[in-house]
């Protein structure tokens, strides 16, 4: 995290307020008055919600109290999973750059957040950032990771065959070196499915924007090396990934785990045996499209990085064969605990569909290599519903490589032109009756929006939003793309702002096991929480709420809605750094 002097002034406020336990500038703030807690950009959309229905003006201050706008709330807007109501504030048209407060008479005050240029830029550095702090087999050190420094865990350099992952030349047991990597959520284990999508999402952002990275500075320990600190970032789990293909064959191994999560202490002191567990379709094509749109991204570093881009492309075309020879062979850990010792029982990630890796993989090696005979008899699925990118089903991203490539590889219009309407269709869909939300967010339209990780289905649509935009160039897109990432910044029901250190409410309380170990009462930084999921899964006590868009506890306890992922860690990256470099041009 960069230090506390160079964060902008109203961050930098609102960490301090909330340190000493006091309203900033001793104001009475007000939970009902809810919006971005970071701040606007001076010429797009500002609202704010008011929930309740007895104040109809409000009017926002400068930091020396002025008032510089007035205004009327809206009509009452009913939401659909509390039958609560609200009103939204709209003060768009307030653009001079500074330090506001929203007050409505009657009611309280808002947080201070700022007006200003690159107004989101701490926070897609920050989220970017997050990933340095899940690496594993690496010390951070203090000038990198400040008060969150801490040693190495999990060398990995001695990782042993499960009996499930047998193969010719390793038997059970025997030990290979695989390092590196993320952590993969709250918990220390590794998993080439979470990768996937995960890398994907990053390698796709990078793909979008390579100018925007260009001076893109997150303070690790790379950041001087000549290569973005985005591409930095993900050849650290790169590296691993490569390790996780067996040499004998070309397929991947499902992940590198214990054979129990660990409890909740430091990556140091976490000591148990490590195992890969057995290969699949799944987790090879997912690697396959990885190494495929990494050895196509990084031919330009090849100064840089010699070897890397052709290994990866040799890695992805021995997993393709792989996938080829083994079309159906799934995870199923169940099954696999009644045949093998020990029980594994982490995190299963079990897939029981290949199509849309599938689709994915073809697209990662069609844009790689030019070749359509890797989109031969691939069923793209572009004439249903689209479907939002998760770690189960990533056709998507195959899709939005395919937009982004087609132009340069002249790609026929009967196989593009469906995709593009899909996505079109998608974001059409989740701009209809924007103006009847309670939030005015596509997020939440749906009580389905609030399931296990909702940060990310919320990211994700902004995602799907930009890409729309992108295709058709109208701003309607990019507001609501942005409307979503208000959301994540605070505008939403449960008065949070979903990033770890950010926001005049902040989650302090991930479940996290460095944030739960260290001793240090602030969390590990630019974390995405999962944010409400009223399935409460974990059977914590101190939920207050049971709807969909209330259903969130800030406790350790919750990892059903308090939680952090790379998965969804990775769409707020995208989310928030395209915003930014969109704004930017």
């Amino acid at each position: 995290m960069f230090k506390k002097s160079f964060l902008p002034i109203c961050v930098a406020l609102v960490i301090f307020a909330a340190q000493i336990g006091k309203p900033l500038f001793a104001q009475k703030l007000n939970a009902d008055i809810r919006l971005n807690q970071v701040g606007f950009y001076p010429q797009a959309p500002k609202l704010a919600v008011v929930v309740g229905d007895k104040f109809t003006d409000f009017v926002v201050r400068d930091a020396a109290g002025k008032a510089v706008f007035k205004g009327k709330l809206s009509e009452i807007r009913n939401n659909q999973h509390s039958g609560k109501v609200s009103r939204i504030a709209d003060f768009s048209s307030v653009k001079k750059a500074g330090k506001y407060t929203l007050e409505v008479p009657g009611l309280g005050k808002s947080a201070a957040f700022d007006i200003k240029p690159k107004v989101h830029r701490e926070v897609a550095a920050a989220s970017l950032k997050g990933f340095y702090y899940q690496r594993v087999s690496t010390d951070l050190p203090e000038k990198f990771a400040g008060k969150w420094a801490r040693p190495a865990g999990h060398p990995d350099d001695k990782v042993l065959i499960h009996a499930s992952a047998v193969s010719e030349g390793r038997p059970e047991n025997f030990v290979i070196s695989s390092p590196k990597g993320w952590y993969d959520a709250g918990d220390y284990n590794k998993y080439i499915v979470n990768s996937g999508i995960t890398m994907g999402t990053l390698l796709s952002l990078y793909e979008d924007f390579p100018l925007y990275f260009e001076n893109f500075n997150t303070n690790i320990p790379e950041n001087n090396n000549s290569i973005p600190d985005l591409l930095d970032e993900v050849i650290w789990n790169l590296r691993w990934m490569l390790t996780m293909q067996d040499p004998a064959d070309g397929g991947v191994y499902h992940k590198l785990t214990n054979p129990r999560f660990d409890g909740m202490l430091m990556p140091d002191a976490a000591d148990k045996p490590r195992y890969v567990v057995q290969k699949n379709t799944v987790a090879t094509l997912d690697f396959v499209a990885v190494m495929a749109q990494a050895g196509r991204i990084l031919k330009s570093f090849e100064n840089k990085l010699p070897g890397l881009s052709d290994s990866c492309i040799v890695a992805a075309v021995k997993g393709w064969e792989w996938a080829a020879k083994h079309p159906e062979v799934y995870y199923d850990q169940n099954e696999i605990n009644k045949k093998f010792d020990p029980d594994i029982v982490s995190g299963a990630y079990g897939d029981r569909s290949v199509a849309d890796e599938r689709i994915w993989a073809a697209a990662e090696m069609y844009a790689t290599t030019g070749k359509m005979e890797y989109l031969k008899g691939i069923d793209l699925k572009a004439k249903q519903p689209l479907a939002l990118p998760t770690w189960s089903m990533v056709q998507t991203l195959g899709y939005y490589t395919l937009i982004r490539t087609s132009e340069n590889l002249k790609t026929e219009a009967a196989l593009i032109d469906p995709i593009k309407k899909s996505v079109k269709d998608y974001a059409d869909g989740l701009l209809a009756d924007l103006e009847k939300q309670p939030y005015h967010t596509v997020m939440g339209k749906d009580a389905k929006d609030y399931s296990w990780g909702s940060s990310s289905v919320a990211a994700n649509q902004g995602i799907a939003l930009l890409y729309a935009f992108k295709l058709t160039k109208d701003k309607k897109y990019l507001n609501a793309a942005l409307g979503n990432l208000d959301y994540l910044l605070g505008r939403n029901a449960t008065t949070f702002c979903f990033l770890t250190g950010f926001g005049s409410k902040r989650v302090m309380h991930p479940h996290h096991r460095p944030s739960v170990a260290d001793g240090i009462e602030d969390p590990v930084p630019g974390l995405l929480s999962g944010g409400p999921n009223p399935g409460q899964q974990d059977k914590c006590k101190t939920y207050t709420s049971n709807f969909a868009d209330e259903s969130f506890t800030d406790d350790d306890c919750s990892y059903a809605s308090n939680e952090i992922a790379i998965n969804w860690n990775a769409p707020m990256v995208y989310l928030s750094a395209a915003i930014e470099a969109i704004m930017e041009q």
